[in-house]
């Protein structure tokens, strides 16, 4: 068995740190709908979010990226700071957090796959094999909640995995030479033209109730799951490598669940600790696969 790197170990414990994150975020949506119409979710997060950016970029004096990676930004701010809140607050109006985590188990795959394509690296057919089963465990696992049929909101969870695993990737290749907080401060700033739209324009037709459950949802959501959880994401998979960081995130759904269960008090489904089981495994094969 070979011996893990330390830098690795630092990776992996980054990235894990960034799917803990992660893992708060559709609570913490649910819990901002309590006082904001979807659309002001939506926009106010990315404007609060792009404030923190900025404030990060000018603090720490982030130079201006290079011209060969705006395009790469683009597709993060287009995934990960519009795409993904977007169609996720969207699909929550109708779907439970653990129906919707479940959903978006399959990010860790889709990541993999875009950026093998992308960097036209080649993966060991373990690392495929346990990343493709861990897919299908969570797929499997939502299908039977839905007795096998997709709903409106699966189909906007599949837009957003599909869209914040482009951003995921791009973003994990630009974290190899470029700090992971000026990827995503970057990625946000770019987005804030859209969400600033989106905002003044939802805060004049949705009721607006500033309760402190939403107040708080509102605030986790924009300063952690938009920007400081990718902080910790972006720099683990710069260590890592994406394929390999991406695989942990086949955890999120489970500790969303978990989240669900004793923060939400919704009902856990009876297959989550086979579901568990199958994806733990996945995620330990596919860190010890070789690449």
């Amino acid at each position: 068995m070979r011996p893990v790197a330390p830098s690795a170990v630092s990776g992996i414990l980054l990235a894990g740190m960034g799917v803990l994150a992660f893992s708060f975020s559709f609570p913490g949506t649910v819990w901002a709908l309590d006082g904001f119409g979807p659309w002001s979710a939506i926009g106010v997060r990315g404007v609060i979010a792009a404030i923190l950016a900025a404030a990060g970029l000018l603090l720490m004096r982030g130079p201006v990226p290079a011209r060969q990676d705006w395009a790469a930004l683009g597709v993060v701010a287009l995934g990960c700071a519009v795409g993904f809140p977007l169609l996720t607050t969207l699909a929550l109006q109708t779907s439970s957090t653990a129906h919707s985590a479940v959903v978006i188990g399959a990010l860790p795959m889709v990541t993999a796959s875009i950026s093998a394509w992308r960097t036209r690296k080649r993966y060991s057919a373990l690392f495929w094999v346990a990343a493709g089963l861990g897919a299908l465990a969570v797929i499997t696992f939502t299908l039977t909640q839905n007795h096998g049929r997709p709903t409106l909101a699966d189909l906007y969870l599949f837009g957003a995995l599909v869209l914040c695993a482009a951003g995921y990737a791009e973003g994990g290749r630009l974290s190899a030479h470029m700090a992971g907080w000026r990827v995503i401060a970057w990625g946000v700033l770019l987005a804030t033209p859209i969400n600033l739209a989106v905002a003044a324009w939802a805060l004049t037709v949705e009721p607006l109730h500033l309760t402190p459950t939403a107040v708080g949802g509102m605030l986790y959501i924009a300063c952690v799951s938009q920007f400081l959880g990718f902080v910790l994401w972006y720099r683990g998979m710069g260590v890592i490598g994406v394929a390999r960081a991406s695989q942990l995130q086949l955890a999120q759904p489970l500790l969303t669940l978990l989240w669900a269960v004793l923060l939400m008090g919704e009902t856990l489904p009876a297959a989550v600790p086979l579901t568990a089981v199958a994806v733990l495994g996945c995620i330990v094969a596919t860190q010890r696969a070789r690449t």
